[in-house]
């Protein structure tokens, strides 16, 4: 901990308030600007803390530069951005999971999360599927599915290593993507961004804090 990794996460939580009430005064620019900042600011965070001093915070603070890049991609309302935001972000649970893999990690845990998280993924996507048209079903498949590898290894490694931020924050990651969905494929609203959104920065702060060093 240093004075560094504070500052950057106290500005990350003041520029996610700063994000839903620009959101909902309706500033385009506004919202850009904090919202870029608060994922910069969680990439910054986990840099800070020594990411880069292993292999497993390498591929975390990769994973969180993804989800950067992800943040940015939805930024736009077209389509093909989302699309592509989608899969960024589908990458960086697919690299969260490869850091979770690469630290210790428990067999039962593994099952018991991959069990739970099969539930949920069915569950959200019986939910999802009246609303997912053409090339977004076979999209939103294969993202449920990487959200799943994630959260199980992360709760594998949780168990085994005692670090149970990290199942938190992976969990609490997969949580926001719902408000994502609904937000895109059921029911517009800003409800959606109010709770979605610091629920997401928690998570990737709390995975930034997650780091080993």
């Amino acid at each position: 901990m240093n004075t560094l990794s504070i500052t950057l996460t106290t500005a990350c939580l003041a520029l996610t308030a700063a994000l839903i009430l620009a959101i909902r005064q309706g500033s385009a620019l506004a919202t850009a600007v904090f919202k870029s900042g608060a994922s910069v600011a969680f990439l910054a965070t986990a840099w800070s803390l020594g990411a880069l001093a292993s292999p497993m915070g390498r591929l975390m603070l990769l994973a969180l530069g993804l989800s950067v890049v992800g943040d940015l991609c939805l930024l736009s309302r077209h389509s093909r951005w989302f699309l592509a935001g989608l899969g960024v972000f589908l990458l960086a649970h697919l690299a969260f999971a490869a850091a979770f893999a690469t630290g210790a990690w428990s067999v039962a845990g593994t099952g018991a999360g991959a069990v739970g998280m099969l539930v949920v993924g069915l569950v959200s996507l019986r939910w999802m599927w009246p609303h997912l048209h053409g090339v977004m079903r076979p999209a939103v498949v294969a993202y449920i599915v990487a959200i799943g590898v994630m959260c199980a290894l992360a709760i594998g490694h949780s168990a085994a290593s005692g670090h149970w931020l990290i199942a938190i924050g992976a969990l609490l990651f997969a949580a926001s993507d719902l408000s994502v969905a609904r937000q895109a494929f059921i029911a517009p609203s800003l409800i959606n961004q109010a709770w979605g959104l610091p629920a997401y920065y928690a998570a990737q702060l709390l995975l930034a804090w997650s780091v080993p060093r």
